[in-house]
């Protein structure tokens, strides 16, 4: 095959250090991130979040692996707050869970109704939740460690 054809969407999430109400205007970094991707040719499908996590849909681009890939969202929008004069910091870990493009939507209407969603639902709620439906192994003891 001359070519490489991929579309594997994958539904990231993380928080702030110690999941920390830290991010002033969610809308400004989301439009942070979406210039991130754009510059390195991540397809960004959709972006929303609180003043304490971030969830993108993206298609993962077969050249970069995903650890690089939200390496490149956190280190940058860090940087940037940073220089805004917020004190700032990520935590260290991340979650990510694949979508079916069936889905696709279905995750972009989620991201895209997060301030609502969590008036209901904690980061640990819906993180803890997230880890459930995906099946994925868990340490549940050191999930925020």
């Amino acid at each position: 095959m001359s070519h490489t054809h991929s579309w594997v969407l994958a539904h990231c999430v993380w928080g702030t250090k110690n999941r920390l109400p830290l991010i002033p205007n969610v809308s400004e970094v989301c439009k942070y991130i979406t210039g991130i991707a754009r510059a390195k040719n991540i397809t960004l499908l959709a972006a929303g979040g609180t003043a304490n996590r971030i969830h993108l849909l993206i298609a993962l681009p077969p050249t970069i692996p995903l650890s690089k890939v939200i390496q490149e969202f956190k280190g940058n929008s860090s940087r940037w707050l940073n220089r805004r004069g917020v004190k700032f910091a990520w935590q260290e870990g991340f979650g990510s869970f694949s979508v079916s493009p069936s889905q696709m939507q279905t995750v972009c209407n989620y991201l895209a109704t997060q301030a609502e969603h969590h008036s209901k639902w904690t980061f640990e709620q819906e993180y803890l939740t997230l880890l459930r439906k995906s099946g994925a192994p868990v340490d549940w003891k050191r999930v925020f460690d």
